[in-house]
């Protein structure tokens, strides 16, 4: 039994696959869901494995977004006008306001 399929509704469906497909084209469509299967899971272990665990996982955190991208976004949950300011210096202004912002829910 294959994940949960009886030999009858295998045998069903192989028997579709080589009605629709024909018995040339099927081991090629099978060579190529390996194949893709196994860029998959090698893209996959380059991700989590050789570059830098902790920027991935942040970039994954990000949504796609860039790191100014999320500093303006923080920029403007402070309520700060980030229009022509230099980054460094933003990243500065945004940091003193959230921890001006996190002392004041403290209390």
């Amino acid at each position: 039994m294959v994940g949960g399929l009886g030999p009858l509704e295998v045998s069903i469906l192989l028997l579709l696959f080589f009605v629709l497909f024909g018995a040339q084209r099927l081991p090629e469509l099978a060579n190529a869901l390996g194949r893709s299967k196994g860029e998959f899971h090698k893209g996959l272990n380059e991700a989590t494995t050789m570059g830098d665990t902790a920027r991935t996982v942040a970039d994954l955190e990000a949504g796609g977004r860039t790191p100014d991208q999320v500093l303006m976004d923080r920029a403007k949950a402070v309520g700060l006008e980030a229009a022509g300011m230099p980054i460094d210096e933003l990243e500065k202004k945004v940091e003193a306001l959230e921890a001006l912002q996190s002392t004041d829910e403290g209390e």
